[in-house]
C-alpha cells in the first residue's frame, strides 16, 4: 500500500509536469513562456492566440490536475489524494529541465489547481471543501482584481476547512503545502502588489510588437544608498526596525545579496513628438555599490537574471544603469547569456548628451564673465571614456587641463593624444585631487561609489560639471563661495513622465543611459546599442539627432 501510495505520487508529479498546454501553443507559433510571463496566465494566452486555443490550453492543464488526483483514488484513500494533487501542482511549478530547456514556463498553475480541486470532489471528498475555496477565489478576483492574491486566498480557504476536517494529518500537511508552494510561487507577484506595479487580471498589458504605436523596454537601477532601498514599498516595512536596531544593516545587506531581480516601477507618460508611447519597466536586484567592487561576479549573475526577466516581461530593450553599466564587460557577457535581446549600457547617448551640454555649459561660463582661454579645467576620472571624450573636447578652448586618475601611465598615454591635438594648451597629469584647487572649471566622471570632490577640493567660484553616478562631488561643494554645481547626463523624455520610483535626477527627468534604452526602442535602431568600452562617434551622432527629433531634452 505504501509503496503504491508513493508510485502514484511520483506519477502524479510526472503528470503535472507534462507541458501540454505549452505544447500545444508552440505548434501554434507562440511561447508562453516570452511576452509578460509575470501575467502568465488564460487571460494572457487569450491575447495571445484567441478563445480557441486558450480554452484548449486551460482544458489540458485543468486535466493534469484531474489526472493525478483520480488516479491516486486507486487507493481509496483521501489523504494520498490531496498530496496527489499536490505533487501534480508542484510538477508543474518545478518541470524537470529536459522538458523546457533552461526557461521554463512561470504561469500561475490555477488550472492545474482547478482540476485538482474537480478531482477531489468526484473522488470522496466532501463538495463543501472543493467548492467554498473555489468561491473564495472568484470573490476575491473580482473585488479585488489580483488572480495571485486571489489564488492564495482560495488556498487559505482550502487549508483551513481541511484542518478541521475529519481528514487525516497527511491531507492537512497537503493542503498546507498547496499554500505553502504557491505563496513561494507568488512571492514576487505579492511584492508587485505592494509596490503598485502587479498588473490587474485582464487589464492591459504592454508587450512588445503588440502595438504599432507602443514599444516596450525595461531598465536596471539599483539603490545607491540603504536610503534609496526603503522607496520600494515592501522593504520600507524594515527601515523601522534597522532605525531600532532590532535588524542590522549588514543582514539587510546580505538580504539584498541574495536577492533576484524584480519589478519595482515603472515609467508612464512618455510619448515622443512621432506619437509613439514608450512603456519602461523599472528591474532592480538591490545591490549596492560596494557589491558590484567586491563581487563583480555576482553582479553579472544579476544582471543577466534581470535581462531575462525583461525579455519575459515583453520588453525588446534592456537598459544597464548605473554600476549594472560596467558590470559583465560592460554588458558584453550579459548580451551574450541573453542574445534574443537587445542590451545596451547607454555609454553612446550618456557621451552626447555631454556633447550636447558642454559647449552651452562653456557659453554660460563666458557669459558670467569668465576668460575661458585663460581658464584651467580639472577632468577628473580622466582613466574612463566619458572622462577623456570630455577632456578631448575642451582641451583646444582653455589655457591648462589637470587630468585626474588611478593610473598614471593610461593617464599619460591620453595626455600625449590631447597635447598633439591642442598644442597651446597645457595638459597636466596627476593622481592627487588637491590640483583641482586651481580648477576654474571641473569635469566629473568617475565610477566611484562614493563622492570623491569635496570642499578642499574646489576653490570660490569653480564650476563643477558632474556626470558621476552616484555624484563625484559631495554636496557640501556648494558651501564653498560661488560654487556652481551642474549635474551632467541628465534628459528630459518627450511627454509627461511619471514613475513610482525616485530616480534621483529631477521631476520628469531619467539619466542618459535610460534614454538612450528608450531611443533605441523608438527608433529600432537595435544596432545602435552600446556595449563593451569603446563608443563608435556615429552612434553618439545618432543618438544626439534622434533625442532632438523624438522630443528628449538634455537638461544643463
Amino acid at each position: 500500500m505504501a509503496f503504491l501510495s508513493a508510485l502514484l505520487l511520483v506519477l502524479a508529479f510526472l503528470v503535472g509536469s507534462l507541458p501540454l498546454g505549452y505544447w500545444l501553443l508552440r505548434r501554434l507559433g507562440v511561447d508562453p513562456r516570452v511576452n509578460s510571463a509575470y501575467n502568465l496566465g488564460v487571460e494572457n494566452v487569450l491575447r495571445r492566440v484567441g478563445p480557441g486555443p486558450a480554452a484548449a490550453s486551460a482544458g489540458l492543464d485543468a486535466a493534469k490536475g484531474f489526472l493525478a488526483v483520480l488516479m491516486a483514488s486507486a487507493v481509496g484513500s483521501p489523504e494520498v489524494c490531496v498530496l496527489a494533487g499536490l505533487a501534480a501542482y508542484l510538477g508543474h511549478l518545478n518541470p524537470p529541465r529536459f522538458l523546457y530547456g533552461d526557461t521554463p514556463p512561470r504561469g500561475r498553475g490555477n488550472l492545474v489547481l482547478l482540476g485538482v480541486l474537480a478531482g477531489l470532489s468526484v473522488t470522496g471528498l466532501s463538495l463543501w471543501l472543493t467548492v467554498i475555496p473555489v468561491m473564495v477565489y472568484a470573490a476575491a478576483l473580482g473585488y479585488w482584481g489580483y488572480a495571485s492574491g486571489a489564488t492564495l486566498l482560495g488556498l487559505l480557504a482550502f487549508a483551513v476547512l481541511v484542518a478541521v476536517s475529519p481528514l487525516g494529518i497527511p491531507a492537512k500537511l497537503g493542503a498546507l503545502g498547496l499554500l505553502v508552494a504557491a505563496g513561494w510561487r507568488f512571492k514576487e507577484n505579492l511584492g508587485r502588489i505592494v509596490d503598485g506595479t502587479e498588473p490587474h487580471s485582464l487589464g492591459d498589458v504592454p508587450v512588445a510588437g503588440k502595438r504599432a504605436d507602443q514599444v516596450v523596454t525595461a531598465f536596471m537601477i539599483h539603490p545607491m544608498t540603504l536610503e534609496n532601498f526603503w522607496q520600494s514599498r515592501r522593504f520600507a516595512w524594515m527601515k523601522p526596525l534597522v532605525d531600532r536596531g532590532v535588524i542590522s544593516e549588514a543582514s539587510v545587506r546580505r538580504m539584498a545579496e541574495n536577492l533576484r531581480p524584480m519589478k519595482v516601477g515603472e515609467l508612464h507618460g512618455i510619448k515622443t513628438n512621432e506619437g509613439k508611447e514608450i512603456r519602461c519597466y523599472l528591474l532592480s536586484s538591490p545591490l549596492l555599490p560596494d557589491v558590484f567592487r567586491d563581487q563583480p561576479d555576482l553582479a553579472t549573475r544579476r544582471a543577466i537574471e534581470g535581462a531575462r526577466l525583461a525579455q519575459e516581461l515583453g520588453a525588446e530593450v534592456f537598459g544597464l544603469g548605473a554600476f549594472w553599466s560596467v558590470v559583465g564587460n560592460k554588458g558584453v557577457d550579459v548580451q551574450a547569456a541573453v542574445p534574443d535581446l537587445t542590451i545596451t549600457n547607454g555609454g553612446a547617448y550618456t557621451s552626447g548628451t555631454i556633447k550636447a551640454a558642454i559647449p552651452g555649459i562653456l557659453r554660460h561660463f563666458e557669459g558670467a564673465g569668465r576668460n575661458l582661454r585663460q581658464a584651467t579645467a580639472g577632468i577628473v576620472g580622466a582613466n574612463g571614456v566619458v572622462a577623456f571624450g570630455i577632456a578631448r573636447t575642451i582641451a583646444p578652448q582653455v589655457g591648462k587641463v589637470i587630468m585626474i586618475g588611478r593610473d598614471m601611465e593610461r593617464l599619460e598615454r591620453s595626455a600625449n593624444t590631447l597635447r598633439r591635438a591642442a598644442k597651446d594648451t597645457e595638459i597636466v597629469t596627476t593622481t592627487s585631487y588637491d590640483t583641482l584647487r586651481e580648477a576654474d572649471l571641473i569635469f566629473s566622471a568617475t565610477s566611484d561609489p562614493n563622492p570623491v570632490i569635496f570642499p578642499e577640493h574646489v576653490k570660490p567660484g569653480a564650476w563643477i560639471f558632474d556626470e558621476g553616478r552616484p555624484a563625484d562631488a559631495h554636496e557640501s561643494v556648494l558651501d564653498v563661495p560661488g560654487v556652481r554645481l551642474i549635474p551632467g547626463g541628465v534628459v528630459r523624455p518627450p511627454g509627461g513622465m511619471t514613475s513610482n520610483i525616485d530616480l534621483q535626477f529631477g521631476e520628469g527627468a531619467v539619466p542618459a543611459c535610460l534614454a538612450e534604452t528608450l531611443i533605441i526602442a523608438a527608433t529600432g535602431e537595435h544596432h545602435r546599442k552600446s556595449l563593451g568600452p569603446q563608443t563608435l562617434t556615429e552612434n553618439i551622432n545618432f543618438f544626439v539627432e534622434q533625442a532632438e527629433r523624438l522630443g528628449f531634452e538634455v537638461v544643463d
